[in-house]
């Protein structure tokens, strides 16, 4: 096992409109976190923020907030961490190198972002940076459009995937209702999931609204600490493995649908746990879209490639099947505020392990495994969480 270990942690309510300020959110996600784990101010050594940004706020220099918790933070350093959408994730692996480097025995981890403040089309034009600009910031739809030429190409490939991608959004949606902390916590059942209609329309090719990830504001913390610092804690959520790959980033460069540089960081994170993908109890997986999904379960090695709509269509990822996936409900219902996502992953996860979830509860669950990604499969993170105390 890696050295770090969850020790607390604090996840506030997504939303669509959130009306406190983005310092607010910060603030409170990391007092929460600081107060959960049973930690004094004065005994955190350093404090990552994960904070996506891209022209949703106009603060861009945000790493310092964080000292607003309380004035023993002050001189502490604090440091900004982007990555994408999978900004919070690198925040979290962040705090792990610098415990395992012994610079620190403490590391809070914040992650938010406030996405509602500017207009639709401006949310488009922020999320495309996130791509290669030069060959894909004209590609119609925003993110949404380089997500649906994916799904055209899948398509192409393996043929229709709706029943799938409905069945995907369908299963998040449901299981969205029971957490609390998720922006859309309504069961919309499969037939509406599938039917293009007035309240569903096409948005990118072959996805339809149910097929993407709603705009969010939101944040979540999380405590690290090192080994020895975890024996007086309250709770213990260890790491079986912590991995991070990147691709190239133009998608021109890759097999887009392959999906590489996710299969290769659930690789080496498998080995790295000494475990298959099988002995996990859940997974908390990046479904920004549904067609990401259907081809992480591909990555992760649940099934084939071309094949990953079995594992939703014969049942293994619903509550309940062989690997629950997205038992939170994932970003489809949970909500995806872009700096927060990967630091809210962790938290999920580590509440699964700490028989914590509530409503939307794995039995037995005695390993998660998350997966985060920025961009089209660009920056990887696969992280193997279990419960130390």
């Amino acid at each position: 096992m890696r050295n770090g270990a969850i020790i607390g942690w604090h996840h506030l309510p997504f939303v669509k409109e959130d009306a406190r300020e983005l310092e607010e959110m910060i603030v409170a996600a990391g007092a929460g976190a600081l107060t959960h784990a049973g930690i004094a101010p004065e005994d955190v050594d350093a404090i990552y923020l994960g904070h996506f940004n891209a022209g949703f706020s106009p603060q861009d220099f945000p790493a310092s907030l964080a000292l607003g918790i309380d004035p023993a933070l002050r001189f502490k350093p604090a440091t900004r961490i982007e990555n994408a959408c999978a900004t919070g994730s690198a925040a979290v692996h962040q705090g792990l190198q610098a415990i395992a480097a012994g610079a620190a025995r403490h590391v809070l981890v914040i992650g938010a972002e406030q996405m509602s403040r500017v207009p639709p089309k401006e949310v488009g034009a922020n999320l495309l940076k996130a791509s290669y600009v030069a060959e894909e910031g004209g590609i119609p739809g925003g993110f949404a459009g380089v997500f649906g030429r994916i799904a055209d190409l899948y398509y192409q490939r393996h043929g229709d995937q709706n029943e799938a991608l409905a069945a995907i959004a369908a299963k998040n949606h449901k299981n969205g209702v029971g957490n609390r902390l998720a922006q859309m916590r309504k069961d919309l059942g499969r037939d509406f999931c599938r039917m293009v209609s007035e309240k569903n329309p096409l948005v990118a090719g072959p996805l339809k609204r149910t097929d993407c990830s709603p705009v969010s504001d939101g944040a979540a913390a999380l405590v690290l600490a090192a080994d020895d610092a975890a024996k007086s804690a309250p709770r213990a959520i260890g790491f079986r493995s912590a991995i991070q790959v990147s691709d190239f980033l133009p998608m021109s460069k890759r097999d887009i649908i392959a999906f590489e540089g996710c299969r290769l960081a659930w690789a080496k994170a498998l080995v790295e746990a000494g475990m298959a993908v099988t002995d996990l109890s859940l997974v908390e997986t990046h479904d920004c879209f549904t067609i990401a999904e259907l081809i992480e379960y591909e990555a992760m090695g649940l099934t084939k490639p071309g094949q990953g709509a079995r594992a939703i269509l014969e049942g293994w990822t619903e509550m309940g099947g062989r690997l629950p996936v997205n038992p939170s409900g994932g970003l489809k219902a949970k909500g995806h505020p872009i700096g927060a996502t990967g630091v809210s992953m962790h938290v999920l996860a580590a509440m699964q392990l700490d028989g914590s979830a509530g409503d939307f509860q794995v039995r037995d669950a005695a390993l998660a495994g998350l997966f985060n990604m920025g961009g089209t499969a660009v920056a990887n993170y696969v992280s193997i969480l279990e419960r130390v105390r």
